[in-house]
């Protein structure tokens, strides 16, 4: 039998009837396999063995009790046959340090999910530029006179930080907005920090589209995340409204560019993000939208990760 584990954010304060990581619990689940539940503080490590603080794990898909726990118990997380790694940004020291825990069980053996060398060297916001020839214009920096030359040369800009989720702390700045400054100092913590910005694509009004793809591969339909009235960020998060969407040719385009180096790092399952004809994220820590994708089509999504997964482990 397959011994799964996940590691996340509090399952008690979940939406489960949104939540993606709930979904693969529930796929997981149905197919007879073993589930751990563990939180970051469960981690820990006796000279080299990863060791994880684990509690046997049951699910209901229901609005309430939608799950339960057994006695925890500690054990080498080398023990699991897949651990998915699905703890929300921010993308701290913290989780850095936690990804070197896993890499010692996935160096034993364990398939992690996503690899835990590939968390650390694809920053959401920065892998995007791998692609150069998918994205808009962009800039990373710490220094003011860049932001204001680059917001000169393209007059309408995104900015945001390079470690946040959501739509969290993300700037639209127009030439001439008496706020642009602030917005830079705030971003960059006065130069002391990194931030992007990225020109503006006014297609945002037709949706931010989440394209979901497993072991490189996309799901055929995406999630266009509409702006609410007023506003330039489609996350749900931030008030946006869901609406499926098949993928376009241009979409299949991006997939086929990105999917061949997400497999080949093992970034088993992305969720990238694309505003018009143009990539603009690539998230790999815990991308969203399995569930509303799978009610609006009937699809099983997370069916299809954990088929993949255990096909890798023969």
């Amino acid at each position: 039998m397959i011994k799964i584990g996940i590691i996340m954010d509090p399952i008690a304060s979940i939406k489960p009837y949104k939540d993606s990581s709930f979904a693969m619990l529930l796929a997981a689940q149905s197919r007879g396999w073993e589930v751990f539940y563990m939180e970051m503080n469960d981690l820990s490590m006796i000279d080299s063995t990863a060791l994880g603080q684990m509690r046997p794990l049951q699910v209901s898909d229901q609005h309430q009790d939608w799950y339960s726990t057994g006695a925890p118990l500690t054990q080498a997380l080398s023990e699991l046959d897949i651990i998915l790694m699905r703890k929300d940004p921010p993308f701290d020291m913290e989780y850095i340090y936690a990804t070197y825990l896993l890499q010692f069980a996935h160096d034993a053996g364990t398939l992690v999910v996503n690899r835990p060398d590939s968390l650390r060297n694809a920053n959401e916001k920065l892998s995007a530029s791998w692609f150069r020839e998918c994205t808009v214009p962009t800039l990373v920096s710490r220094r003011a006179e860049e932001y204001l030359d680059f917001l000169k040369q393209h007059h309408d800009l995104i900015l945001k930080p390079l470690d946040g989720m959501g739509g969290a702390s993300i700037f639209r700045v127009r030439e001439g907005d008496p706020n642009t400054s602030v917005i830079i100092e705030t971003l960059t913590d006065n130069g002391n920090r990194y931030a992007m910005a990225q020109r503006m694509i006014p297609e945002i009004s037709a949706g931010d589209k989440r394209i979901l793809l497993i072991n490189g591969e996309p799901v055929p339909w995406a999630l266009a995340r509409i702006p609410a009235k007023g506003e330039t960020r489609g996350n749900l998060a931030a008030g946006g409204r869901g609406e499926g969407v098949a993928l376009t040719e241009r979409d299949r385009w991006i997939c086929q560019q990105v999917g061949p180096r997400c497999r080949e790092m093992g970034l088993l399952f992305v969720g990238i993000d694309v505003i018009g004809d143009y990539l603009t994220e690539i998230n790999v820590t815990s991308p969203t939208c399995i569930r509303e994708l799978d009610q609006l089509y009937q699809l099983d999504i997370a069916g299809q990760l954990m088929d993949s997964l255990q096909d890798m482990l023969s």
